[in-house]
């Protein structure tokens, strides 16, 4: 199989190919993994009764896959990855904005998938923890380094791969049974916590929000005329179906006491006894797939941020290879460091991108949808002196502002907002939906009136 020759420049119709049904197993195939069992679980080990954990964890996913899939329809339209087209809405210079955001949330996932494989790693390895973080992401950059075809090929594989398997363990958590799985004693069924089921369901939504910046990557070569109804649901379908799937199971397991916070892999792998090992070969390719996306989407982020200083789109292999390989190496290094103090780490990752996530989403969905109604001029989005300029200082401007909003209402590890203190909530991604969207919109109207006048005033004079 070719290395892949495109990077963040435009897919031309002639190269264009694949049916939209490939987005549902890339999609469901990324989300059946143990990565996202962990989002399930933390609902329960925070002591939310598991009926209530179940139905944050699905009216998350339900909501965020709206906006994941909205970006995902508009690769065959545009036929260029997801945060190049941020270009439209910041500049060409002032994309860099979100992109930065964006590329620090691809390498604290990246890190975090292989603290996760770690144990797994090492039960089939006789390496150590540092090693084993290094062995897997390794296998992530080789992969990530052929690319799209390559990716869509083991996301199909997987998908059929990691049905069959989560299956399995939905058999033995909920029907057969695990030997002294009694439902956790401190958590009876019925606890509620308006706090705790605000907070699933903001990981929850924050887990599927967070395939919206690379979403686009993995459907810019359908071809042009691939209906836009056809992109969205199929997407939508692998993403809310194979997210709720595996949170669910997750928040199951953890009831009935298996160690899925700890160490998922080995607490899911210890379910199959003698089949151990080969459970943890399906649990490692699965989360491959996830990780993998983290470093192609990466990559191509990355390299628009210095692009756009040089008016390049074609990116050579040899330095494809050393972006990739550098950004694999950050990640390993943060994985390193952070290994041993994990879980609240990785709960902050989940909430704090939502902080930076919704309001992008809303100007991006509102850009597309609303006031420029899918019309783009692709050559420009490559130039800094193009009809989208260097930087669109109102479109920052309601992007910084939109996150400023959110501080009060914020609830971290690190950080508790005045307002979420009294609310004893975290409703911050509503505040900052709302107030992107309020304000890019009468940015976008205000600039139009501008327009208009300015011509209506050109005309007058001649």
């Amino acid at each position: 199989m070719k290395v892949e020759s495109h990077g963040i420049d435009f897919i031309p119709e002639s190269e264009r190919y694949g049916h939209p049904r490939r987005l549902f197993s890339i999609w469901f195939s990324s989300n059946m993994q143990v990565t996202a069992m962990v989002v399930g679980a933390l609902g329960v080990v925070a002591g939310l009764g598991i009926g209530w954990v179940i139905l944050a964890l699905i009216l998350g996913n339900l909501v965020g896959g709206v906006f994941m899939a909205g970006h995902s329809a508009q690769g065959p339209h545009l036929g260029i990855p997801q945060m190049i087209q941020s270009r439209a809405q910041f500049g060409v210079y002032g994309a860099s904005v979100p992109l930065v955001a964006v590329v620090i949330a691809y390498v604290l996932f990246f890190a975090a998938n292989a603290v996760m494989m770690r144990d797994a790693v090492k039960q089939l390895l006789p390496i150590g923890d540092n090693a084993a973080l290094i062995v897997f992401g390794a296998a992530t950059l080789v992969v990530a380094y052929f690319g799209y075809e390559l990716i869509h090929r083991l996301g199909t594989v997987m998908t059929w791969v990691s049905a069959a398997f989560f299956g399995a363990v939905l058999f033995v958590v909920a029907v057969a049974g695990v030997r002294g799985g009694a439902i956790i004693e401190s958590v009876p069924a019925s606890s509620f916590s308006l706090s705790v089921f605000v907070l699933v369901f903001t990981q929850a939504m924050s887990w599927s929000l967070g395939f919206g910046p690379f979403v686009a990557d993995y459907s810019r070569y359908l071809p042009a005329n691939t209906p836009s109804r056809s992109t969205f649901w199929y997407s939508y379908a692998g993403q809310v179906l194979g997210a709720s799937i595996v949170m669910v199971i997750g928040a199951l397991a953890t009831a009935r006491a298996v160690d899925v916070e700890a160490s998922p892999a080995l607490g899911i792998a210890g379910l199959f006894g003698a089949f151990a090992s080969v459970t943890l070969v399906v649990i490692l390719f699965g989360v491959l797939v996830f990780n993998v996306l983290c470093l192609y989407s990466g990559y191509m982020s990355t390299v628009a941020i210095f692009s756009s200083l040089r008016g390049a789109a074609i990116i050579g292999p040899r330095l494809k290879l050393l972006v990739m390989s550098l950004i694999a190496m950050v990640g390993i290094v943060i994985a390193i460091s952070t290994q041993h103090d994990f879980y609240s780490f990785f709960g902050d990752i989940l909430i704090a991108q939502v902080y930076v996530l919704v309001p992008w989403t809303a100007i991006n969905l509102m850009d597309f949808y609303v006031v420029r109604k899918g019309r783009y001029r692709i050559g420009d989005i490559f130039d800094p002196n193009g009809i989208y300029g260097r930087f669109n200082q109102p479109t920052i401007a309601v992007f910084a502002i939109s996150i400023l909003a959110q501080v009060p209402f914020m609830s971290l590890h690190v950080y508790q907002g005045a307002i979420a203190a009294r609310l004893g909530v975290d409703i911050s991604p509503v505040v900052g939906l709302a107030v992107a969207i309020i304000l890019y919109l009468a940015a976008a109207r205000a600039l139009t009136r501008t327009s208009v006048m300015h011509s209506q005033t050109s005309s007058a004079k001649h």
